[in-house]
């Protein structure tokens, strides 16, 4: 049944690919494209000379979504490793992170929201008045320097049109999930006209959610134990200001209480913890995005985010008062960015957009820019037995960058454009703890990029590029992490892309095929240990520069419009991570694939919808297994599952039921492999089961 899904979705592709093939090339009456802004030029993912998902419109709005979480399986070769309330930890084509029980902040994938830089704690990821998702997929060296070593994930908010409106959004659902949420849209005033701007406006969005989640604690009588409290407030205004400036401003303040009781000694959704965890996160973020146009275009974008994080579990998952083990992680977080950038404005010499055929052909275009970033963590870790301190330590880090980068782009044919692009990045670092660690590195690290772009035709467009991305060095932080194995060195990554994009006119569909393959050099590779059999605490990650790995693969996807209301979206992901030579004292794992790295991904989504009258929706989404470590052979099992959906809009009203993982599916998003079961301690997969099937009722009310 899976293989036969996975062939199902690569026909819908080639499909797409075949009728594009045959469809007059340059049709008029297009919709009005959405535009990437997560780029050093804001362009439309056609354009884009790299592998791009974005995510807007119904994809955004679709039943049951509420959060990032739920979008995470529509985009090809992005994958996540729980063991947290939320998704915090994400791998783009196997690279990334899975925890960071010990270690500093030191992302392989940049996350951004409104340009408030979330790496690595990207919790507050509500969906509510987003406008899009963007996902670029591969080493964005130029762009954003060592957080982006495998890729960048950019949440954009709605940009205020000066429009007066309110809209009021309610959600219900099984094992207690309860969401209301409201936005609020406006425009300021013109002293001058005595009416509302156009060029700007407001919007404010508040929501509340709560969730049980989906585990009984049989110890405590409870069933929200694992459950979510989570409050989100935002703004976001545009203003114009000295008749030549543009401002953006977008506050943030998330409140996320919750709860963390994920595992069971029997691996089941009923658990034993006298003292179960919590993954709390409040979350405040500002950013200040100023441009200016002219002959020289200048935008400065500010941002300033700070986070307080708890992160809590009972060690033991048991309520045996002769093994009792709890551990905390008080974080807290601050993180300082700015962007400063000018580029030309030559309209068409860059993007090859062939409107009118008014590129201008020979002409240069370019961008240079300035980068600032500072990271302020304290780490404060507790480990407790009986309830009293057995084990801790305070640490505080701090991490400086600063990077000159730039790009030219020349197009010296209609069809023809070549786009160098290059970073240089100084990072100096500073960690203590209290166990006398005092550590000061500084690295100087460079990445770029160079493609060829090639337009057969206006709907047409091929590209090949060659890109190097860098990702700092780090620590290994921790009471009981050898002092020998404290820090480790950069990583560095050299990509190859050959894709060819397809689209047609009138919204009939669009598709696109990327082939890739990188090389990681001086790859770190985290591996894990029990240092006592008997302390379930003990068990540690250490990362070091272990190991060359390959990464390759295929990415493909389509859009296709069947008829009036009809649409159907697929894609498909094929990747192969492996190290190429990595060995330890006690295993060989050459030719072996990486963690949380899945062979393959599809998802296949068929709707139908009126603007107003009956909708509904049927998508199904398929992942193959993957090991959950490098430090063990141990696998989570491939999973297929259904989301249903159907509903009705009239006016300004619509409603609509959901159901998601409708098959009732079992699979595990986390897995650890030690011993934790007293006398003997055997050694034993531990997994974290994801929800079951969840059915409930939406319901939005708008009006201006």
């Amino acid at each position: 049944m899976k293989a036969s899904y996975l062939a199902a979705s690569a026909a819908v592709i080639m499909s797409v690919f075949i009728l594009s093939a045959s469809t007059e090339a340059a049709e008029a009456d297009r919709l009005e494209e959405v535009v990437i802004t997560a780029t050093l030029r804001s362009v439309t993912d056609f354009e884009v000379p790299a592998s791009v998902t974005l995510l807007s419109g119904d994809r955004l709005s679709a039943a049951g979504v509420q959060h990032l979480e739920d979008l995470l399986p529509q985009v090809p070769n992005l994958n996540w490793a729980s063991g947290t309330s939320r998704p915090r930890y994400f791998q783009l084509r196997g690279i990334g992170e899975t925890d960071q029980w010990q270690g500093a902040p030191n992302p392989s994938v940049g996350f951004l929201i409104d340009g408030m830089d979330f790496s690595g704690i990207g919790m507050p990821a509500g969906l509510l008045d987003l406008a899009q998702v963007e996902v670029l997929r591969g080493p964005q060296g130029t762009t954003l320097g060592a957080n982006a070593l495998a890729g960048l994930i950019n949440l954009q908010t709605r940009v205020p049109d000066g429009v007066s409106a309110t809209e009021i959004y309610w959600q219900t659902g099984e094992r207690g999930l309860q969401s209301v949420g409201a936005v609020l849209a406006g425009g300021f005033s013109d002293a001058d006209e005595g009416a509302l701007s156009e060029a700007s406006g407001w919007r404010l969005i508040g929501q509340k959610l709560v969730d049980d989640g989906s585990r009984i604690n049989r110890t405590l009588g409870r069933k929200d134990t694992n459950g979510l409290d989570e409050t989100t407030v935002r703004w976001r205004s545009r203003h114009q200001v000295l008749d030549h400036w543009q401002a953006d401003l977008s506050v943030l303040w998330v409140d996320q209480q919750n709860g963390f009781d994920a595992f069971a000694i029997d691996n089941s959704r009923e658990t034993q913890s006298d003292d179960p965890g919590a993954d709390e996160q409040q979350s405040r973020g500002v950013s200040l995005h100023l441009i200016r146009p002219g002959q020289v275009f200048f935008s400065s974008q500010s941002s300033l985010v700070e986070a307080d994080m708890l992160y809590s579990f009972d060690g033991d998952w048991a309520a045996d008062p002769s093994y009792d083990f709890t551990s905390r992680f008080l974080r807290e977080r601050q993180t300082w960015t700015q962007d400063l950038r000018w580029s030309s404005t030559v309209p068409n010499a860059v993007r090859g957009a062939r409107a009118n055929n008014a590129r201008v052909v020979g002409e240069l275009s370019w961008v240079a820019g300035v980068y600032g970033l500072r990271v302020s963590e304290t780490n404060d870790q507790l480990d407790l037995y009986g309830g009293e301190v057995f084990r801790a330590l305070v640490s505080d880090y701090q991490a400086d960058h600063l990077a000159v980068y730039g790009e030219l782009a020349w197009g010296w044919s209609p069809s023809w454009q070549l786009t160098l692009g290059l970073r240089a990045e100084r990072r100096e670092t500073r960690y203590q703890d209290s166990d006398g660690s005092d550590f000061d590195p500084a690295e100087n690290m460079w990445g770029g990029n160079i493609s060829l772009n090639y337009e057969s035709s206006a709907e047409s467009r091929w590209y090949l590029s060659l890109a190097r991305g860098y990702k700092a060095g780090g620590f290994n932080l921790g009471a009981a992490i050898p002092e020998a194995q404290r820090e480790f060195g950069a990583e560095r990554l050299v990509s190859a892309e050959l894709g060819h994009k397809r689209r047609w006119g009138q919204d009939r569909g669009s598709a696109s095929m990327i082939f890739f393959y990188m090389r990681r050099l001086d790859q770190q590779v985290s591996t894990s240990a029990q240092l006592d059999p008997g302390d379930p605490l003990s068990f540690i990650y250490l990362t070091a520069n272990a190991a060359e790995g390959a990464n390759y693969g295929l990415e493909a996807d389509a859009s296709l419009r069947l008829g009036e209301g009809w649409r159907l979206t697929s894609s498909v992901a094929w990747l192969r991570a492996t190290f190429k030579d990595y060995q330890t004292v006690e295993r060989d794992l050459r030719g072996r694939k990486q963690a949380h790295a899945p062979e393959w991904q599809a998802m296949t989504a068929i709707s139908y919808s009126r603007p107003t009258g009956w909708f509904t929706r049927l998508e199904a989404q398929y992942q193959s297994g993957f090991f959950f470590s490098d430090s063990h052979d141990q696998q989570a099992s491939s999973r297929l599952l259904v989301n249903l959906a159907a509903g009705y809009e009239y006016d300004r009203w619509r409603v609509e039921l959901w159901m998601r993982n409708a098959l009732n599916e079992d699979y595990a998003q986390r897995g650890f492999f030690f011993g934790n079961e007293p006398p003997d301690f055997p050694d034993r997969l531990y997994i974290q089961l994801a929800e079951p099937r969840r059915a409930g009722l939406s319901a939005r009310w708008a009006f201006n």
